[in-house]
């Protein structure tokens, strides 16, 4: 990364939800070695203190906020909000990354659970995006990004839930996008392939449980330091939508606009793949 693009980030306030692994992990270690003030959120504390200590080991220059947060409890983001604006002065990039997946059919599927699954990767983005947004206004400036996925722009079997989550924060950061620009507020999707995170582990099976398997397209996916690099990249252009991975999903972006009835096969093709292996 150029000394410009280092520069960017330096002494800038940034706060990262999904921190504790993951995408949200590595975009913490990034922003640290590049000087930036983190505030790092996920709903335990003490995963979150041990990512602080690795912090201040790799980086003397970037101060760090942990800030222990549920986006499922609206009730405590106002006092979230006041705890950086009491610490750091202002928020400059706030990255909405916290979210589940899923891994059961439609016909699996609870009621309970895709609410669930609603409240996390939809609901929560909403309302710390909205109890952020005033203070960015204030302040004059500011930049919201969302962790989406390929699968805000697809439907992908298995993945009922997830998908619907994914098409919704897409809609909603976009339509978010073209109010706020007036405002010298940027918005921007990431969207996600296949990335080594612990995704497909951590998702909910039908009924709620604990998913605990291993895609082979995510143990093969791009590694999550890169995926970080390319997003910080693309929040420095300050691009709107931001595609990352290298894996022949991405090429699904593609094909959905252009040859949509192809797409329909190839995810047919994969459902009776994924079908056949686990049995159904």
């Amino acid at each position: 990364m150029s000394g410009k693009n280092r520069d960017q980030w330096k002494e800038r306030t940034v706060w990262i939800t999904g921190a504790s692994s993951g995408i949200g992990e590595a975009l913490a270690i990034e922003f640290a070695m590049l000087g930036a003030n983190l505030v790092i959120s996920a709903r335990r504390e003490d995963v979150l203190q041990r990512l602080k200590a690795r912090l201040s080991k790799q980086s003397t220059s970037s101060d760090v906020l942990v800030l222990p947060l549920d986006v499922t409890e609206d009730q405590e983001m106002p006092k979230a909000v006041d705890s950086v604006i009491a610490a750091f002065g202002r928020i400059d990039l706030l990255i909405n990354n916290a979210g589940i997946s899923q891994r059961s059919t439609a016909l699996e599927t609870d009621m309970g659970t895709y609410r669930s699954i609603f409240d996390v990767d939809v609901f929560g983005q909403i309302a710390l995006t909205k109890q952020v947004l005033p203070r960015m206004i204030e302040q004059g400036f500011g930049h919201i990004a969302v962790t989406a996925s390929v699968a805000g722009k697809m439907g992908v079997p298995f993945r009922t839930g997830y998908c619907a989550a994914k098409h919704a924060v897409m809609g909603f950061f976009d339509a978010l996008r073209a109010e706020v620009a007036h405002q010298n507020i940027k918005v921007s999707t990431i969207v996600p392939g296949f990335i080594q995170t612990n995704i497909s582990s951590n998702a909910v099976a039908g009924d709620g449980s604990k998913f605990s398997g291993t895609d082979r397209d995510i143990s093969g996916g791009m590694s999550a330091d890169e995926c970080a690099r390319v997003i910080i990249a693309g929040l420095g252009k300050q691009k709107a939508e931001i595609p990352v991975g290298n894996g022949m999903e991405m090429h699904a972006l593609w094909i959905k606009r252009f040859f949509p009835s192809l797409l329909n096969k190839l995810m047919l093709k994969q459902y009776r793949k994924r079908a056949a292996a686990i049995g159904k």
